[in-house]
């Protein structure tokens, strides 16, 4: 019989949790965030938006159905650990090329399994987000508290700098043949791989290029639009890429997508704040203000932009959070310009708010057109 590592959770307020470690072992520190996905844990895990954090699945059963190469969403995994009720060494599904767990550990990964996820997500929502380590080694509670409590933290880090690539690279070239192909620029600042495949299933050439990528290099490209991806950590500390977008503003169409949001938020004038323990799961209600339909949406952010801070007679907000009210959308009055807080290529979750990578195509497209 394998022989069972214990592996500890302990908050920063000391809390501590006791279970068992899969995958990598070794010492790990992050804010730790719950995620209440039923499934889609390998799109979760190489999501690069998780760079810094440690993520708890609140339902209880993870590793089931394996690891495949298809569903990744980044070129390697960046979380910092991953924490689950149950870990099922057996991955019964067809597609399935290797365990949970053998991913993990191959990538340096730290898994810990037997800990209560709900009860330690109810501990979050009362506390709020904070700083924790796992460790299968000094397994000392005082020592391991000392240190969640010194870990760097999210607030004023530049974690962009940690996820995004060195050098541009082209996703997909637009098919000659198609009656409407654009050109798009995609702001690599942790992006997902369903974004750019939603892109491209729209004929879309899409290159995407570093986030410290200057406006001038970008425009030199000659795109029809820019996307600005999602990613990890505070938008606040990555005022290179705000600067970015606030010198594009108005010189092409710019869709934003979470990280993107806020940066755009930031661009324009508002302020972005820490949310108490942030939006991860793929099951948030959201409402379209302009038709008055609610979407359940995936999410994955700690930071949000505060919307009272926006200049209306500029920006118009398109969506709010129906749990607690925050912006989860918007739109410049006169630019070509929009953003959502939310994934709208899902992966995982529901893929009904897709019209929103159709809009950018619209955009473009009137665009093109006052150009031709």
């Amino acid at each position: 019989m394998e022989k069972r590592i214990p592996a500890w959770l302990v908050l920063e307020d000391a809390t501590v949790f006791k279970g068992w470690s899969f995958g990598a072992e070794g010492q790990r520190t992050g804010e730790v965030v719950f995620n209440t996905s039923m499934t889609g844990y390998q799109e979760i895990i190489t999501d690069p938006s998780y760079k810094g954090q440690i993520v708890a699945m609140t339902y209880t059963l993870m590793g089931n159905y394996g690891i495949n190469k298809d569903d990744m969403e980044s070129r390697r995994p960046f979380l910092e650990g991953f924490v689950v009720k149950e870990y099922s060494k057996v991955a019964s599904n067809w597609r399935s090329e290797k365990s949970l767990g053998a991913y993990l550990k191959e990538h340096g990964i730290m898994g810990v399994e037997g800990i209560d996820t709900r009860t330690l997500t109810l501990h979050i929502r009362q506390a709020g987000a904070m700083k924790a380590v796992i460790s299968t080694t000094d397994l000392d509670e005082k020592i391991l508290a000392d240190k969640a409590g010194n870990a760097r933290g999210l607030v004023g880090v530049d974690l962009v700098r940690e996820v995004t690539i060195d050098k541009a690279y082209v996703w997909s070239r637009a098919a000659v043949k198609a009656k409407k192909h654009f050109k798009v620029v995609v702001l690599d600042c942790g992006v997902k791989y369903t974004i750019l495949r939603e892109l491209m299933r729209r004929h879309c050439a899409v290159t995407v290029v570093p986030a410290h990528t200057p406006a001038q290099d970008i425009l030199a490209l000659k795109p029809d639009g820019l996307l600005l991806s999602n990613g990890p950590g505070d938008p606040a500390a990555v005022g290179y890429v705000v600067e970015t977008v606030r010198q594009l503003m108005g010189k092409l169409p710019i869709f934003g997508i979470c990280l993107g949001h806020q940066m755009i938020g930031l661009a324009l004038g508002a302020k972005t704040f820490k949310l108490k323990f942030g939006h991860h799961g793929a099951n948030h209600p959201v409402k379209d203000l302009r038709s008055g339909k609610v979407y359940i949406t995936s999410q994955n952010h700690g930071f949000n932009v505060q919307a009272e801070t926006l200049n209306s007679r500029k920006v118009q907000s398109t969506h709010v959070n129906l749990n607690d009210g925050t912006l989860e959308g918007l739109r410049h009055k006169k630019f070509p310009l929009f953003s959502v807080q939310f994934h709208p290529e899902a992966a995982p979750g529901p893929r009904e708010s897709e019209y929103l990578f159709d809009e950018f195509l619209q955009m473009m497209q009137r665009r093109k057109g006052k150009h031709a």
